[in-house]
């Protein structure tokens, strides 16, 4: 018998954390993140991580549980979130997958393969060396001669993907790419309903403009120079976020404050615009423009009737 699952996906800022727990509220629900920033502890201004009141008691799952430093990997995700949703299906609630991390969403919608290769850290270690030596141009050009095609989907700056990519082939003879062909093979685990929200572009930046400078004001910068005085370098995982990689440039004088904000907006619109690109590849996928609707509870109500249809 087949399991429940909806997934809300979307652009940074776009509104889906409000949406998610109207929906939860709605539909007797239990949120599953699928941001691969929020798993962190100590990370919540510049991840804008759902607050406790912001939960208003709807169960959250996937949040605030790894250490900054910490390896989590896809396939570490497909685990815990897989077992999440045949647990909540067994308290038959609706469980609801909500965030805007691309292979996370991937891993539990297609059958991935590729995330199964156990990490190998001295060949991890090798090309940290490299990146740290001649910088992540050179790795990714590495990357390019191996496997054009992940080069092209893997930003320049996703160090941490790179490295990924050369180990899988360095460890088995194929590339990112060819695992990357089970994209396309289905997961018929799950009745499943996926819904992306969007909206006008020049809006979704505008939103993304203030929630950074909502950031700042927040203390931002304290929360990274606590991360700092917590012992967790700069290089770690998480600090190479966006948000975090650039204040850690301003904390060390490398930047000055506008130039790091501006940074900052800039990186968060180039993702928003990558994660539509994503979402788009995925014909299932139900898109809906808040634009359409003056309230949540009316964008809700047209979620929650679409959902019915499907389940």
């Amino acid at each position: 018998m087949k399991e429940n699952l909806l997934v809300l996906m979307g652009p940074t800022a776009v509104g889906k954390t409000k949406v998610s727990i109207n929906l939860a509220k709605t539909l007797n629900g239990e949120i599953i993140s699928a941001d691969s920033m929020q798993i962190y502890k100590y990370m919540n201004i510049g991840t804008a991580k759902i607050t406790k009141l912001e939960m208003e008691n709807i169960p959250h799952h996937l949040l605030d549980f790894i250490n900054p430093d910490q390896e989590y990997t896809v396939s570490d995700y497909q685990r815990d979130a897989s077992k999440h949703i045949t647990e909540i299906n067994e308290k038959d609630k609706l469980p609801i997958v909500v965030g805007g991390t691309g292979l996370y969403i991937n891993s539990l919608v297609y059958k991935l393969n590729f995330a199964r290769i156990p990490p190998n850290y001295l060949i991890r270690d090798k090309y940290e060396s490299l990146a740290d030596k001649h910088g992540n141009v050179y790795i990714h050009n590495k990357l390019k001669k191996i496997d054009e095609d992940s080069s092209h989907r893997i930003h320049i700056n996703d160090k941490k993907r790179i490295i990924r990519a050369l180990e899988i082939y360095e460890l088995t003879g194929k590339t990112m790419s060819e695992y990357n062909e089970s994209f396309r093979q289905k997961n018929n685990k799950y009745n499943l309903s996926m819904i992306c929200l969007n909206m006008d572009r020049s809006r979704l930046y505008e939103r993304i403009n203030q929630r950074v400078d909502k950031m700042i004001n927040m203390g931002l910068i304290e929360e990274v120079q606590n991360l700092l005085n917590l012992g967790y370098q700069k290089n770690s995982i998480a600090l190479q976020g966006i948000g975090y990689k650039e204040i850690v440039d301003y904390l060390e004088g490398d930047i000055n404050l506008d130039y790091a904000i501006e940074k900052i907006k800039q990186g968060s619109r180039n993702y928003a615009k990558r994660q539509l690109t994503w979402f788009r590849r995925d014909e299932r996928i139900k898109w809906i423009d808040v634009d359409e609707f003056n309230q949540i509870s009316d964008l809700s109500s047209y979620i929650k009737n679409y959902i019915k249809s499907q389940f």
